[in-house]
């Protein structure tokens, strides 16, 4: 058994030493949720809510136009659910609509859109058919076109982004068969060979989207370790790997709950002969350019997920004043009332975050790595809840499938769908736990930074007492000011009282959590990263912070663009109330829980103490 635990502390130590060195440690520009965390409000950043500007909204509104009347006209989401196959006409149609080079810059024949308008365009394909919205995500969000914009030569550009335009499929292989988020077990290898001019690629990959057909992908392998102060580094590289390269085999496309029409499937690679040239940004570079790509690329599912809770908020209501039941709309009745209104709230709320980090991403001048991961965290989350209620409104009828609602007659509202299409966004692009992990690794990092030098065995004496001062005189002057502190808010925008107060929380409370998470870094120290269910927590708290600041400048926003319309502060009010109960709990649970208890239990339920449970069923 010990030898059992030394050997699995050996492998994680490794795991954990793989991921910190694709983490990009420097902070270029400022980023508003990070600070949050050490209790430092950037307003500047979310105030005023950084509106589109015209010019950019005329391109997007003319592209809209069309890609709306493409959808109603050509794209039979139900069809494409049923058959689980996006036919080659719509295939075709969206190539002839640029929808393969929506963010592909105009030089290379693309469209060139903004961030904004592009989440717009992913947006209303997802509030139609989330298949057809996967495959062009994948394709462009994460897929070769975001890595080769970020990392590509200049020559990789000029080969690759111009067949993109035109139509050619693309695809991000990293996960394997038994590699999800722990890299440094990744079993696919590229050795060198002729002098290092080429690479064999020899493994596998699992659950890649488009996959199937796509005909360039970006593939995560690993190259030789190079030895660095005597020790072994693992070395993940990016490579193109085209579709018709010797090798390369599609040997299995996989079915799901939800998104029937994607084309997703198990890769295979068996001596695939890849040029030099082929790698993107450099040998040991893949992990962290694969990270730096989800940043914006996961930008996209926040997009999708409040387009789908649109629609959801549009079926719920419709039917719940169509729908009679004891003599009045089921809609007049408190149970549902009460969940459509916060359905309303939380809507509103996806919508802010949603579009705040995507203006972030337009404006360049904000490091959205935690905006971005809090967004698909946030709206992920209360997209699935929003599918869930909209399923119990509309009853049996949120039950049927929309083929069966119209073979009997009634109209074919796909609620069913959206709840099976939903519910995946929760797991691609990093799960909610990962996401839980990763913000609240990046919320603790300020702390490790100047503790982890002063624990650290390599760490020289005189550079402990260095360290340990400096310490000393950054807390000395840090920690008091999380109890007393001069509001950062410089009424940036006329808001109601409502929604200052709301404001004023945000501010209060982000003290509060940094004062939290400097006591858990105390008593925990190292131990900290092990104590999931508190840091969760404590990301958590931090989200719906985020949220509410979000939510709180775009109804100033609205009001300010239509003074005689308040429903925005309205909903604001409405949805911070909401978050303000949620922190409170997650305050108090912070001091009094059962994570032991139930960290004990599950333990004792993997080893197999709790069988008799299992009894009277079909094993």
């Amino acid at each position: 058994m010990e030898l059992l635990k030394g050997k699995e502390n050996i492998e994680k130590a490794k795991s954990l030493e793989v991921a910190e060195e694709a983490r990009e440690e420097s902070w270029k520009y400022p980023s508003f949720v990070g600070d949050l965390f050490t209790g430092k409000l950037r307003w500047e950043l979310v105030f005023p809510f950084p509106a589109q500007g015209p010019e950019d909204k005329r391109i997007g509104d003319e592209f809209l136009k069309k890609l709306e009347t493409f959808l109603k006209t050509r794209v039979d989401a139900d069809a494409i659910d049923r058959n689980s196959l996006i036919p080659d006409s719509v295939m075709q149609g969206l190539r002839e609509l640029g929808c393969f080079g929506l963010k592909i810059p105009k030089e290379y024949g693309g469209l060139g859109l903004s961030q904004i308008n592009y989440n717009r365009a992913m947006a209303m394909v997802a509030s139609h058919c989330g298949s057809t919205a996967v495959l062009l995500s994948a394709h462009q969000s994460i897929g070769v076109p975001q890595p080769l914009k970020l990392f590509g030569t200049k020559a990789q550009k000029e080969k690759y982004l111009p067949l993109f335009a035109k139509g050619a499929i693309s695809a991000f292989a990293l996960t394997e068969p038994e590699v999800g988020s722990d890299p440094a077990k990744m079993s696919t290898t590229a050795m060198p060979i002729e002098n290092e001019n080429f690479y064999l690629i020899n493994g596998q990959k699992l659950w890649c989207t488009n996959g199937t057909i796509a005909d360039v992908i970006v593939v995560m392998a690993k190259t030789p370790p190079k030895i660095v102060n005597g020790k072994e580094k693992t070395q993940i590289t990016a490579f193109i790997v085209e579709k018709n390269m010797p090798g390369f085999e599609v040997a299995h496309r996989c079915s799901f709950m939800g998104l029937k029409g994607i084309q997703n499937g198990l890769l295979k690679f068996h001596d695939v002969k890849v040029p030099k040239e082929n790698i993107i940004w450099g040998l040991g570079q893949g992990l962290k350019l694969a990270l730096i790509t989800l940043n914006t690329g996961r930008m996209t599912v926040p997009a999708a997920c409040t387009a789908m809770a649109k629609k959801s908020l549009l079926i719920a209501r419709d039917w719940s004043n169509k729908r009679v039941q004891w003599g009045a709309p089921i809609g007049h009745h408190e149970a549902i009332t009460s969940k459509i209104s916060l359905m309303t709230a939380t809507t509103f709320a996806m919508d802010s975050v949603t579009w705040l980090a995507s203006a972030m991403v337009d404006g360049g001048k904000v490091d959205v790595r935690l905006e971005a991961a809090m967004a698909k965290l946030f709206c992920t989350e209360a997209a699935w809840r929003i599918a869930d209620d909209s399923v119990q409104i509309r009853g049996g009828r949120g039950y049927e499938t929309a083929d069966s609602l119209r073979g009997r007659g009634e109209e074919p509202i796909p609620v069913e769908r959206f709840l099976r299409d939903a519910r995946i966004n929760l797991i691609i692009e990093g799960t909610s736990e990962i996401m839980h992990l990763f913000i609240a690794r990046e919320a603790i990092d300020p702390h490790l930074k100047r503790i982890l030098p002063i624990l650290s065995s390599r760490t020289s004496l005189a550079d402990k007492i260095k360290k340990i001062g400096e310490a000393f005189w950054h807390y000395a002057f840090w920690y008091p000011r999380q109890w007393m502190y001069l509001s950062r808010w410089r009424k940036h925008a006329k808001v109601s009282p409502a929604v200052k107060r709301h404001i004023r929380f945000v501010e209060k409370t982000s003290h509060k959590l940094a004062r939290n998470l400097f006591h858990a870094m105390a008593i925990h120290q190292q131990g900290l990263e092990k104590r999931q269910q508190i840091l969760a927590r404590f990301v958590n708290i931090g989200t719906d912070l985020f949220a509410m600041a979000a939510t709180c400048s775009h109804a100033a926003y609205l009001v300010s663009q239509n003074p005689s319309d308040r429903g925005p502060e309205e909903l604001a009010d409405l949805f911070c109330r909401e978050a303000t109960l949620r922190i409170q709990r997650e305050f108090l649970a912070q001091r009094r829980n059962d994570d032991k208890m139930i960290y004990r239990i599950g333990r004792k339920m993997l080893e197999g103490k709790y069988q008799w449970l299992e009894t009277g069923i079909v094993k």
